[in-house]
């Protein structure tokens, strides 16, 4: 069973950045795509970010397209997510998660989460 623990949430005011992180332990961490889902209240959960196994693939939802940045370093077995040019519709709960088979959009494709870290943006 691998887990996924994130940090980094927080609230910051609209047009400043935040940067998530996600530590990934008990399983290898390059067996895993990884990706960043959100949730806002009453709102389903949604895409946000992807990377492949390596890092050399990513894949962005249209809403934050040039705006936030997924990375990962292997050798420390974590994932990130640089988000710059926050809004207030930024504002959720994030979550990553950990998939072998995919990066995509399909949050039932990833077999592991974590518990969520706060975001919220203030206009």
């Amino acid at each position: 069973q691998v887990q996924l623990v994130e940090s980094g949430g927080g609230l910051v005011q609209a047009g400043e950045s935040l940067r998530l992180s996600c530590a990934v332990s008990g399983r290898t961490f390059t067996n895993y795509a990884m990706a960043w889902f959100r949730q806002a209240p009453g709102k389903e959960r949604e895409f946000v970010a992807g990377i492949s196994w390596s890092g050399g693939r990513t894949n962005y939802a249209d809403s934050v397209k040039g705006r936030f940045t997924i990375s990962r370093t292997n050798a420390k077995n974590t994932a990130h997510l640089l988000m710059s040019s926050l809004k207030p519709e930024d504002t959720a709960v994030y979550y990553c998660g950990a998939s072998t088979v995919t990066y995509g959009e399909n949050w039932a494709s990833y077999s592991d989460w974590g518990q969520g870290t706060q975001v919220t943006v203030s206009s």
